[in-house]
């Protein structure tokens, strides 16, 4: 796929990449939105151009710094554009693997093309973007690189079986780089989503179930963002590797 035309700046800051941005009210345009507010520039990709080029222009409208790249996270073509863009922009700060699909399917109607197509997105697509991050956070010396997990990443429940084993996949990615290079000065971090995200996709489908949760019974999108910039801005003498964020009222 090609990637739209970049904008140079001078005296760029640093760069926060959001690989699997979508839609504004949601997990990868919050992820956007606080990396961008707190002072990176933030490189915005995702597969749909629209929704990903709206995200960057509101960014730049409330005067943070942003540019938006239409990425298919599967196509290696398209994620050594997307690096050799961050590396002509200079220090990259954060890598967020956030992209990924989940949709209830019973295990007899699962065929092997609908598993390998949730396995490519869900985990094979991180593992294409930590091949092109790590070698620059490591010859760095520092920066993070960040994994979005849910709570299918622990357990597997009916109906979720292509869910859990592409989640659980991309947490043992996770954990395996996080040995192999936090001793080099890269902070790896995977976060477990637990529960309903109160985002444009959930509520456009299952508003009525929002609401039926009551007042913060839902992520925020915003509020799941703070946490990955927490994060993001810990001493190394005290890293978190894996947080789990679930509404107060979730039973788990």
């Amino acid at each position: 796929m090609p990637r739209m035309k970049p904008k140079s700046r001078p005296n760029m800051p640093e760069s926060a990449i959001i690989v699997g941005a979508g839609a504004s009210r949601g997990v990868g345009g919050a992820l956007a939105r606080c990396f961008a507010g707190n002072g990176l520039h933030a490189i915005i990709a995702g597969r749909t151009e629209e929704k990903v080029q709206a995200l960057a222009e509101e960014i730049g409208a409330a005067g943070g710094s942003a540019e938006a790249v239409r990425v298919d996270v599967t196509s290696e073509a398209d994620q050594d554009a997307l690096f050799a863009l961050a590396e002509e922009r200079g220090t990259i700060a954060a890598v967020i693997y956030n992209a990924g699909n989940n949709a209830p399917i019973p295990f007899e109607q699962l065929d092997a093309e609908t598993m390998e197509r949730f396995w490519k997105v869900g985990c094979l697509g991180g593992f294409l973007t930590a091949k092109r991050a790590i070698p620059l956070l490591r010859e760095q010396g520092q920066g993070s690189l960040f994994f979005t997990g849910a709570s299918a990443s622990r357990r597997g429940n009916p109906n979720f079986a292509h869910f859990a084993s592409m989640k659980a996949g991309l947490r043992m990615l996770a954990q395996s780089l996080a040995r192999e290079y936090g001793p080099q000065g890269v902070h790896i971090a995977h976060f477990i989503i637990d529960g309903a995200i109160d985002g444009e996709m959930v509520r456009s489908r299952f508003g009525d179930y929002l609401d039926a949760l009551g007042d913060d019974g839902a992520l925020a999108p915003d509020a799941i963002a703070q946490n990955y910039w927490h994060v993001h801005t810990q001493p190394r003498s005290a890293w978190t590797h894996e947080m789990d964020l679930r509404p107060y009222k979730e039973n788990w």
